[in-house]
């Protein structure tokens, strides 16, 4: 998708920049600590049992580290009619549209930020200001649907 190409409002929020970052760690990861462990001489006197143990543990480690920079990769916040599921790295919120007063970047923050009724902040990890004029359409696209979708109280269901 090129940066012109308008998104639907309803199209999964996800980061560039830094997602393909974080899949080509995850790549090199993987493949230099498995060649690491598998190509590496083994010392005169080892025993070994020893040596599979620490060549596995090394290939474990690597594995380890890209499968956490490949969830790195998979960020995303999915909106529907409903609310939004923010998918960040360790946390999965959902929320209802009602809940989200107001949508931006602040302060220094690498990521835009949800600010919810209940004066609490969520980060949406999938809209990074890495990405430029991109983060910056897509917070305005996102903010837009929570406009959208707020009903003034006491109003009536459309």
């Amino acid at each position: 998708m090129t940066p012109t190409t308008s998104r639907r409002p309803y199209d999964t929020f996800r980061p560039v920049t830094g997602a393909w970052v974080a899949r080509a760690m995850a790549l090199a990861s993987a493949v230099v600590f498995v060649l690491v462990a598998a190509l590496s001489p083994m010392p005169l006197g080892t025993d070994p049992t020893m040596s599979l143990v620490s060549r596995v543990a090394i290939a474990l480690i690597g594995l380890v580290g890209a499968a956490f920079l490949w969830r790195y990769a998979v960020i995303r916040a999915e909106p529907s009619t409903e609310g939004l599921r923010v998918v960040n790295l360790v946390r999965t919120h959902d929320l209802a549209w009602e809940q989200i007063v107001r949508v931006g970047f602040s302060g220094g923050d690498p990521w835009a930020v949800l600010e919810l009724t209940d004066t609490e902040e969520v980060a949406v990890m999938a809209i990074q200001r890495a990405d430029g004029e991109r983060a910056r359409r897509e917070a305005a696209r996102l903010a837009a649907l929570v406009q959208h979708h707020h009903r003034p109280s006491g109003g009536q269901d459309d």
